[in-house]
């Protein structure tokens, strides 16, 4: 076990990140290594897929609302189907309590696939590298906003910018002549200035 508490500079999520890039440094490092971070933040997804583990996962409590809690079994509201008909459903302390301990676990390895297949089929007038194409989905993800950054006044999560970046990405990467990332955390900034202008010519029609 390893403890670092507030004593030691920085964030949890980067601390265990580094302790996972130096564990893939060493000579022995078994490449199947699994690893699962707990926690609530959604920019471990980013984390999570910007090591480029196989095996690697996030487990965390399912947000859920009041209002969203809909039964299918007997349509009524405040209780999920595998509470319906049980005590818990019907004291709302005790549904409580049921419902703060339910999780979400997200498989990187599935997101992984799904950006892999949005990919695949790109025909690229140079050698298609699936793991810098990650690099520059965590990169553009950057935009929407993060813990450090805020995002783009255009470009709200909620109002499908991930969509449109990607869109804007695939069309655009035929043309660049290669990826926004270099590798080590570096970019490539005419590249990333290319983008950057496709972006511009439908900012306006985002505000609208």
């Amino acid at each position: 076990m390893i403890f670092s508490d507030a004593s030691v500079p920085g964030e949890g999520e980067h601390k265990i990140l580094d302790f996972i890039r130096s564990q893939r440094a060493q000579k022995n490092y078994d490449p199947n290594t699994s690893h699962c971070i707990h926690g609530a933040d959604a920019d471990l997804i980013m984390l999570g897929l910007s090591t480029h583990e196989a095996h690697f996962y996030i487990l965390r409590e399912a947000v859920l609302q009041e209002k969203d809690k809909k039964c299918r079994r007997c349509h009524q509201s405040g209780h999920l189907a595998h509470e319906c008909g049980t005590e818990a459903a019907n004291d709302p302390v005790k549904a409580k309590l049921a419902q703060s301990v339910q999780f979400q676990f997200v498989k990187l390895a599935v997101v992984r696939e799904y950006l892999y297949l949005e990919f695949k089929d790109l025909k690229l007038p140079y050698t298609f590298d699936f793991e810098r194409i990650v690099d520059d989905f965590v990169f553009l993800c950057f935009f929407v906003g993060n813990d450090f950054l805020p995002h783009l006044p255009s470009l709200s999560i909620r109002e499908g910018a991930l969509d449109a970046l990607v869109f804007m990405y695939k069309n655009a990467l035929p043309r660049l002549g290669g990826y926004l990332s270099k590798g080590a955390g570096e970019l490539d900034f005419t590249k990333v200035d290319i983008l950057l202008s496709d972006l511009a010519r439908v900012e306006e029609d985002f505000f609208k």
